[in-house]
């Protein structure tokens, strides 16, 4: 029998990236084959290891923990992802190597330190770096969190894309920590983001403004996204190599194959609980969207992409000081103080009206909220200019904040 289709929050899927790097040097260290050779007994491109699965990116310096499946919450998964940190770590230490977190590598150049994944999949890779030259930020050095979150029908996956596209332009002020590239300070607290919007100018439909259109249906979906994105592609990729619906890089795309939207903003955090902590604040809000707690769908249907994308990218510049000037974006997410308000007095209201995470997620939720986010945190730290030996820090009690699942809170010697 046909299992039923999952319903709207009824189960979610977490992706994490990792950074594998130099326990020495700190310098990016292309080993990902080799720990899911160590963990598979084999090359391959995924591995199941229980509650989660470890599998391969564009890059070798990259390995990606999920859950294993749709998983029924967010309980328990800082733990499963914190353990599973470990055990990549104990693999990577006779190697010279450790997982760094955060959502880019602060020294790593592109252009030199690239290897891209050569086993299962490379077809797909080789592609990509054909036609978009992968040796760059926005490409080889990126770490993302990647929510998925399911929706039974074509009903429920309009109401779940309204509200994701209306959270969505908020999320880097949650979520922001790189604030710093090539060495030095990009002006950006979510550089990640930044290039991201911009890796694919060569086929901009790909990104669109990365705010994604106002689509509600699978037919008005594939209508005004998919067929002009595919169109686009074809003289670049004849073969139809990348012609899936992955393809699409807006900060939120539909996954049809597994009835799924997939949140893709999220720069990852320090730790497992503050990933979860982000997670939770955007779920909840997610949840009274779909309510229709703070407005009606109907009215979170009508916003147009222009407003959204135009907020999105104060947010990737200032994150959490981010201004926010439209009265009528700051209702709909429940804000009725007064404007200009920034994007972070919106979450911290939002923290106010919805339920709390657990205990471990709660405390890094309070980092984010209070102090800011990570890539403040970071500038706080390593001041205007910091110099190579401060970067080096700060990379070293990243890693640190990840082997004890800890929000970062300074530099540590």
């Amino acid at each position: 029998m046909t299992p039923r289709p999952l319903g709207l929050f009824e189960a979610v899927g977490v992706e994490i990236e990792y950074m594998i790097v130099s326990a020495d040097t700190m310098a990016v260290l292309p080993a990902a084959d080799r720990v899911l050779q160590a963990a598979a007994g084999e090359i391959v491109s995924e591995v199941e290891m229980g509650a989660l699965s470890w599998s391969n990116e564009l890059c070798l310096h990259v390995l990606e923990l999920k859950t294993n499946g749709p998983a029924p919450g967010l309980d328990g998964l800082a733990q499963a992802f914190a353990a599973d940190a470990a055990r990549a770590n104990a693999i990577l230490a006779p190697l010279g190597g450790r997982l760094m977190p955060g959502g880019a590598h602060p020294f790593m150049d592109p252009a030199r330190e690239t290897r891209l994944w050569p086993h299962e999949y490379s077809p797909v890779y080789e592609a990509f770096n054909r036609i978009f030259h992968c040796q760059g930020h926005g490409w080889s050095n990126l770490q993302s969190v990647h929510l998925n979150l399911p929706f039974a029908d074509d009903e429920e996956f309009g109401r779940l894309h309204a509200a994701i596209r209306l959270v969505l332009p908020f999320l880097p002020a949650l979520a922001a920590s790189t604030p710093i590239l090539d060495g030095r300070p990009t002006g950006f607290l979510d550089s990640r983001m930044e290039v991201y919007r911009n890796n694919s100018r060569r086929v901009p439909q790909v990104t669109g403004r990365v705010a994604p259109e106002p689509a509600f249906s699978r037919a008005d979906y594939e209508r005004m996204i998919l067929a002009p994105l595919y169109e686009a592609i074809r003289p670049l990729d004849p073969e139809g190599v990348l012609a899936h619906e992955w393809l699409n890089a807006r900060g939120a795309i539909a996954r049809f194959e597994r009835d799924a939207i997939e949140i893709r903003v999220l720069d990852a955090q320090e730790c497992p609980s503050a990933d979860m902590a982000v997670a939770h604040l955007t779920i909840e809000t997610l949840k009274a969207l779909c309510s229709e707690r703070f407005t009606d769908v109907a009215s979170q249907q009508a916003w147009a992409v222009a407003p959204l994308a135009e907020q999105l990218e104060r947010c990737v510049k200032d994150a959490d000081q981010a201004p926010v000037t439209d009265r009528d974006l700051a209702l709909a997410l429940g804000y009725r103080g007064p404007l200009p308000c920034t994007a972070g007095d919106v979450w911290r209201n939002l923290a106010q009206l919805l339920p709390p995470p657990p205990d471990g997620a709660a405390r890094a939720l309070d980092a984010i909220l209070g102090q800011g986010c990570l890539a403040r945190r970071l500038m706080r730290s390593l001041g205007p200019a910091p110099d190579r030996q401060t970067l080096l820090k700060a990379c070293r009690t990243l890693c640190r904040c990840l082997e004890t699942d800890r929000p970062f809170t300074g530099l540590e010697s």
